[in-house]
């Protein structure tokens, strides 16, 4: 087995476990060394003992390794194998095999902790017809959101992946910050260019509920947008703590975007969970679309499909209403015009 390839499936199982972020980044600091060096370089250095000795390669990333040259699957791979082995979510297994893709994840451009290639690379793995890119927009500073200049950078590495991948779409997008007033935080030029443009809530989650709502409402009837995200902003749990829910008419703002064609988010994260079901029992009845998103910011998030899956099957929404069961050409017609 390839060390390398063994020291990045071991991460992405710690992810996929929410482990503690500093033993996953043990893992891909010590993959990233020995992806630089080449395999031969990698064996050769094994061979004469040299790999205890380099910056990022610890004692468990050191037994991987020489157990992976010594043609075994390492142990704490096998084991990390076993522990997941089958879905995250006991419920939703039906609708979690009809999910082809995913609107919503992010790289290290922004806040998540992966290269975009790496973040393909899973998908593809976990099979996966296609993935929106979604890092976030320039308000959002804490997350080191892009500004229009990045973003245009950002586009041209989409570009060059697709025309290297024949089965994987990676789509051109953004999380955009939904500002006070409900305008989107990105150069309208940029937005148009884009194939998926997730609009947020991220700041003044308290806001009067009568100018949330106005907020929303704007930000749903732009022409450009194909998904609310996160619409309560709530916090259920995770080391972030606990937030409430931002306060909005939502029978106001689902009917718009069923109107605008705008699917609304199940989002899958589990210190999320958002909608609140009974918002979910909302939206279905305003008669909006849906997407199962995981709001990735790492490969082995990716695998939270399987939560918003088991949410979507439990409310009862069938599965032609959610737009990530389509295929990729649906997807992106109605993408581009709502």
């Amino acid at each position: 087995m390839d060390p390398v390839d063994a020291l990045r499936e071991i991460s992405f199982w710690l992810e996929r476990e929410r482990a503690a972020s500093y033993r996953v980044a043990a893992f891909r600091r010590a993959a990233a060394v020995l992806a630089a060096l080449g395999s031969d370089e990698v064996a050769r250095r094994a061979a004469r003992g040299e790999l205890a000795r380099m910056k990022g390669i610890g004692p468990r990333s050191l037994a991987v390794v020489e157990e992976a040259l010594a043609g075994e699957v390492p142990r704490y791979l096998a084991d990390l194998r076993s522990r997941n082995d089958g879905p995250l979510a006991q419920g939703g297994r039906e609708l979690a095999a009809q999910l082809r893709g995913d609107l919503h994840t992010h790289s290290d451009w922004s806040d998540g902790g992966s290269s975009i290639e790496d973040m393909v690379c899973a998908a593809r793995w976990r099979e996966r017809e296609y993935i929106a890119l979604t890092d976030h927009s320039p308000r959002l500073t804490v997350a080191n959101g892009l500004s229009a200049d990045r973003l245009r950078a950002q586009l041209e590495v989409v570009a060059a992946v697709n025309a290297e991948s024949d089965d994987l779409v990676l789509f051109s997008g953004i999380e955009v910050d939904i500002l006070d007033d409900g305008r989107l935080d990105q150069e309208e030029e940029l937005l148009e260019r884009l194939d998926v443009v997730v609009v947020s809530v991220h700041s003044s989650l308290r806001m009067d509920r009568g100018l949330m709502t106005r907020r929303m409402i704007r930000a749903v009837e732009h022409p450009r947008t194909t998904v609310l995200g996160h619409c309560t902003g709530r916090l259920v749990e995770g080391s972030r703590g606990r937030r409430p829910e931002s306060q909005f008419d939502a029978t106001a703002v689902f009917e718009a975007c069923a109107a605008h064609g705008v699917a609304v988010e199940i989002n899958s994260r589990p210190e999320r969970q958002d909608p609140p079901e009974r918002l979910i029992d909302v939206a279905l009845n305003a008669g909006c679309l849906f997407a199962i998103d995981t709001d990735a910011h790492a490969p082995g998030q990716l695998d939270f499909l399987d939560y918003g899956a088991e949410r979507a099957a439990a409310a009862g929404i069938p599965p032609e209403r959610i737009v990530t069961t389509w295929p990729v050409d649906r997807l992106r017609a109605w993408a581009r015009t709502g």
